[in-house]
């Protein structure tokens, strides 16, 4: 089986999570600047098999598509024209950025290390995938 990526787009830096190849669990890959995120998938598709990207869709409270949505969309055309081969998922990543910083509290994270905007983003990236590994195993 291959491997399942998740992003959580920002405009300066993008967290990434990754499950395990059997597709069961989902970890933090890390973060990247947003302009090397190119180059980073490519590196990361040469050493490893992945079938789906799972991509942060931020919506409003109204269900509506939030203004960094543009930036997103015009991302994912881009991935798409790039990688035809690979699945595509957008998913709602409404109050993700809340979860993960409740996540550093709940697991003790120092006060100083909760202002790392990098880690937060990897783990709201990770709980992107967390999300879309529930919703398809919902609908077996």
């Amino acid at each position: 089986m291959a491997r399942i990526l998740a992003i959580d787009y920002g405009q300066k830096r993008i967290g990434v999570a990754v499950t395990d190849p059997l597709q069961m669990i989902a970890n933090g890959l890390g973060t990247v600047e947003t302009p090397k995120i190119y180059s980073f998938l490519a590196d990361y598709f040469a050493k490893e098999e992945v079938e789906t990207i799972v991509v942060g869709y931020p919506k409003t409270l109204q269900n509506e598509p939030a203004e960094v949505t543009k930036y997103i969309n015009t991302f994912v055309g881009k991935l798409r024209k790039q990688y035809p081969d690979k699945k595509i998922e957008l998913i709602d990543e409404r109050f993700t950025s809340k979860m993960a910083f409740q996540t550093m509290i709940d697991s003790g994270i120092s006060k100083k290390a909760r202002q790392n905007k990098a880690l937060i983003d990897q783990i709201s990236a990770t709980i992107i995938l967390q999300n879309y590994m529930e919703s398809i195993n919902l609908k077996f």
